[in-house]
């Protein structure tokens, strides 16, 4: 279980490691830097005079080989300091903790919808003797992944809060205006876990062990709810990490889409002015989410099923 640990932890620093340098490489190689696009964007920074930009670009050490730019960025992220913002001049630090609240609230609205929508589909599919409204069910899935976010985003605006003004169409005026912001974002999610779902149950109700508990007289529900939905849950499990990545990453659409305040509208907005700082916070804080949520999946993971430290123990004898 130690070296299970230490391995999973390795590849957490790992990941991070490279979403930094991968992220700081592809903005170096913008053209420009922050400071200049800042003064050419007409921000309250415009009529920043040559030599105020100089020294800006002197201050956040935008004049030094970018090999050095690197390191001494990596060096303060390692110790969770990232700066203040081109911009605004606020550190990162407070910038992102301002915003988080709001894309929690977002994420795990739009996970719980996700798991609840897409479980009962995939529950339901595979439970109905109807084969009609199964065929109908297992292409919803498939339907719903096919689904821009923005499109759905728009469309649910464009019906629910132009047409029928049942709900708000933007903002983050209380919990009626999260709604579809969270509906948005759990529509694509959702159906990727059914997929899964659905696909694991079909394989497990055809398990010897699910026809022994037919044979002894265990009725359809108790057959599907308890015997085959409790190891066919496993592989949508595993998900979880993905998922909740998926989630961060597609509030970058849905905030903007909904005007609602977050990370994904700071990440516009930094990216738009090139603002290294902020997206480099930016992504190590989304890649320190996705990361986090698969280190928990996998430590969690072999409670739920121990076959994997047996196998992993099994190779490492046999190897």
């Amino acid at each position: 279980m130690r070296r299970y640990l230490a391995g999973r932890l390795g590849q957490a620093v790992a990941v991070l490691w490279a979403a930094y340098t991968v992220s700081f490489l592809v903005l170096d190689l913008l053209p420009g830097d922050p400071v200049s696009a800042m003064a050419a964007g007409g921000l309250d920074q415009a009529a920043i005079e040559p030599a105020q930009i100089e020294a800006l670009r002197r201050e956040y050490g935008f004049d030094q080989p970018i090999l050095v730019q690197y390191l001494n960025y990596l060096g303060r992220a390692v110790r969770g300091d990232f700066g203040n913002s081109v911009a605004t001049g606020r550190p990162v630090t407070s910038t992102l903790a301002d915003a988080l609240p709001y894309t929690l609230q977002l994420t795990a609205a739009a996970l719980v919808l996700a798991v609840v929508l897409g479980g009962a589909v995939a529950l339901y599919a595979t439970y109905t003797a109807h084969r009609w409204l199964r065929q109908l069910l297992m292409s919803l899935p498939s339907l719903g992944v096919s689904l821009p976010t923005f499109w759905i985003g728009l469309m649910l605006v464009q019906l629910l809060s132009f047409r029928l003004h049942l709900l708000p169409a933007f903002g983050n005026d209380g919990a009626a205006s999260l709604i579809l912001p969270a509906v948005t974002l759990a529509v694509p999610t959702g159906a990727m876990l059914a997929q899964l779902l659905a696909k694991s149950l079909l394989t497990t109700l055809d398990e010897p062990y699910v026809q022994t508990a037919r044979a002894k007289g265990a009725g359809r529900t108790r057959v599907h709810l308890r015997h085959a939905l409790r190891n066919a849950a496993l592989p949508a499990f595993t998900m979880a990490g993905i998922l909740v990545g998926n989630l961060m990453a597609g509030s970058v659409v849905v905030e903007t889409v909904f005007s609602r305040n977050g990370v994904g509208r700071e990440t516009v907005s930094a990216v738009t002015v090139q603002d290294i700082p902020v997206v480099q916070g930016v992504i190590v804080f989304g890649a320190s989410t996705f990361v986090l949520a698969n280190l928990a999946v996998d430590l969690i993971y072999p409670l739920l099923d121990p076959r994997i430290v047996v196998a992993a123990a099994q190779q490492r004898s046999t190897g």
